[in-house]
């Protein structure tokens, strides 16, 4: 998201796709444990959704452990707990994020009605489902085989092609055209999603608007394009402001506990949000 002010006020809100890099920038910290309290100490748990070292303290002027208290240690990070000594509001604004263990594709891109990722592809839901939740590979590189780009084969094909292209396909580099490759799950897509000229793309979903006599064709291209267009906006740098490939994840960001809070009930219990659930 970006900001631009006028003299007293924002002038704009562009809101757009959030790449790695950028979630890493804002983060504090990586939340690796799905805790959020110690609901005996009601403290944070460390490392987890509450985490203090990555969001801050939940005191004023306070380290986790004790050791530090009183605005004269401000800006100081324990050596105990590792919590910066500071104001309690900064957990209304402090980001982290989670690692992800694989790709995942973000589900608004391919489920929602028209599927983003379908358009940009050329590629069914069904199709796409299957990828992505392991149900099949997609040919990336069909290399020597017989296969197509982009066609569907289970786990038999798959392993069937390897053993026929045997140790020459391992030899090969990954752009080789002649080595075979599949992939599955979020990083086939990825793939995929990277190597997509958008320019080139737009020009051909064009030229079939303009030649097609089909009214079915050119009504698919039509909202195909739509799609595309918004991927070819460039920011002043002349790059691209969003690319495909950041609808699939490798890292989430977590909103501020702040914003997500845990609200003490009678009986020692807590209301949440579903946004703390892991």
């Amino acid at each position: 998201m970006n900001l631009r002010r006028g003299p007293n006020r924002f002038k704009k809100i562009i809101i757009g796709l959030a790449s790695p890099n950028d979630i890493l920038e804002q983060s504090h910290g990586e939340v690796t444990k799905p805790e959020t309290i110690n609901y005996r100490s009601f403290k944070p748990e460390k490392d987890g959704l509450f985490c203090e070292k990555i969001f801050g303290p939940v005191k004023d002027w306070e380290c986790h452990c004790g050791k530090y208290k009183r605005i004269r240690y401000k800006g100081i990070i324990c050596d105990r707990c590792g919590v910066e000594v500071t104001q309690k509001k900064v957990r209304r604004e402090r980001m982290g994020h989670i690692s992800l263990a694989v790709p995942v594709v973000h589900i608004w891109f391919y489920r929602s009605l028209p599927s983003k990722i379908g358009y940009l592809l050329d590629m069914s839901p069904k199709d796409l489902e299957k990828v992505i939740y392991y149900e099949n590979y997609i040919v990336i590189n069909p290399g020597k085989s017989d296969l197509k780009f982009k066609q569907l084969i289970n786990e038999e094909e798959y392993f069937d092609q390897l053993d026929a292209h045997g140790e020459f396909n391992e030899d090969l580099a990954d752009d080789d055209p002649n080595k075979f490759v599949a992939k599955i799950g979020g990083e086939a897509i990825r793939h995929l999603l990277k190597m997509l000229d958008i320019e080139e793309l737009a020009l051909e979903l064009r030229r079939t608007i303009k030649t097609t006599n089909s009214e079915q064709k050119k009504t698919e291209a039509l909202k195909r394009l739509k799609v595309v267009e918004a991927f070819r906006v460039k920011e002043d740098n002349l790059e691209y402001r969003n690319k495909p490939e950041w609808m699939v994840l490798d890292v989430i960001p977590v909103i501020p506990p702040e914003l997500r809070p845990l609200v003490p009930l009678e009986g020692g219990r807590f209301a949440t949000s579903d946004l703390n659930d892991l």
